[in-house]
């Protein structure tokens, strides 16, 4: 049995993970910040079957956090084998009156958040001479203009350098990490909004927007010996859409 850590994994793509990760057999140690979220997550993998996780109720991008995950993998009977760094927020805004509190709020969240995580689970793959992989979630917004998302596609592009920033550091000691871009994807949060699937629907070249097994299966794919020879590479899964790119109409 392998041991994961996922964070922002209440619900979502994240979610998704924990669930596909534990019916491999795997443990999986992951994060959700909002209470009632996390004990309904925890409600339905028990449901399920599922016993060998647990979960911290703590922002993902905080000290405390990284300090209580840090104990767990201490006492953790199992060898650590990946990170999923799942955790972000997103503020919409246009240009011209985006605040500055909303800019620091997506930067600690989205880039200190993610770069201290990585640290502190890299070296914990350094000091035990594990191999490891770590995966980042960005966003096609990294990777196309989109309106009202200047701020937030800037976090998501810069995730990406990141990711292949840290080759550099990480590949002598057998640690990969890799990202992946989803598109417009079907959670809890967008089925919310009646028009997002039809507006994805329609400027979609493959007709949908993708759904949350979709960017799952990839990211199991990026933490298994499968890909035990790809690192430093960012993976977008948007039916097609950033060859088109064009805007949603809501």
């Amino acid at each position: 049995m392998k041991a994961y850590v996922i964070t922002g994994a209440g619900q979502g793509i994240g979610f998704e993970v924990v669930k596909q990760l534990l019916g491999q057999g795997h443990f999986v140690i992951w994060n959700e910040i909002d209470l009632g979220v996390l004990n309904q997550a925890t409600k339905t993998l028990r449901d399920l079957g599922f016993n060998q996780f647990l979960c911290i109720h703590s922002d993902a991008a905080s000290s405390e956090f990284r300090s209580e995950l840090g104990k767990v993998l201490e006492t953790m009977p199992h060898d650590l084998a990946g990170l999923v760094c799942n955790a972000g927020i997103t503020t919409f805004g246009d240009f011209w009156n985006y605040s500055p509190e909303s800019m620091d709020q997506i930067l600690r969240v989205n880039l200190s958040g993610t770069f201290f995580l990585i640290q502190l689970v890299g070296r914990f793959f350094k000091d035990r001479k594990l191999p490891g992989s770590i995966v980042v979630m960005s966003s096609v917004t990294g990777h196309q203009a989109h309106p009202d998302l200047a701020a937030y596609g800037m976090t998501k592009a810069a995730l990406n350098q990141l990711v292949q920033n840290l080759v550099i550091d990480l590949s002598p000691y057998q640690i990969r990490i890799n990202s992946i871009s989803p598109g417009a994807t079907i959670t809890e949060r967008t089925s919310q909004n009646k028009e997002y699937q039809s507006d994805w629907a329609e400027i979609t070249p493959l007709g949908k927007a993708a759904d949350v097994d979709d960017i799952a299966s990839s990211t199991l794919f990026f933490l298994s010996d499968q890909a035990k020879h790809i690192t430093g590479q960012t993976l977008v899964i948007d039916g097609g859409w950033t060859s088109v790119s064009p805007a949603p109409k809501h």
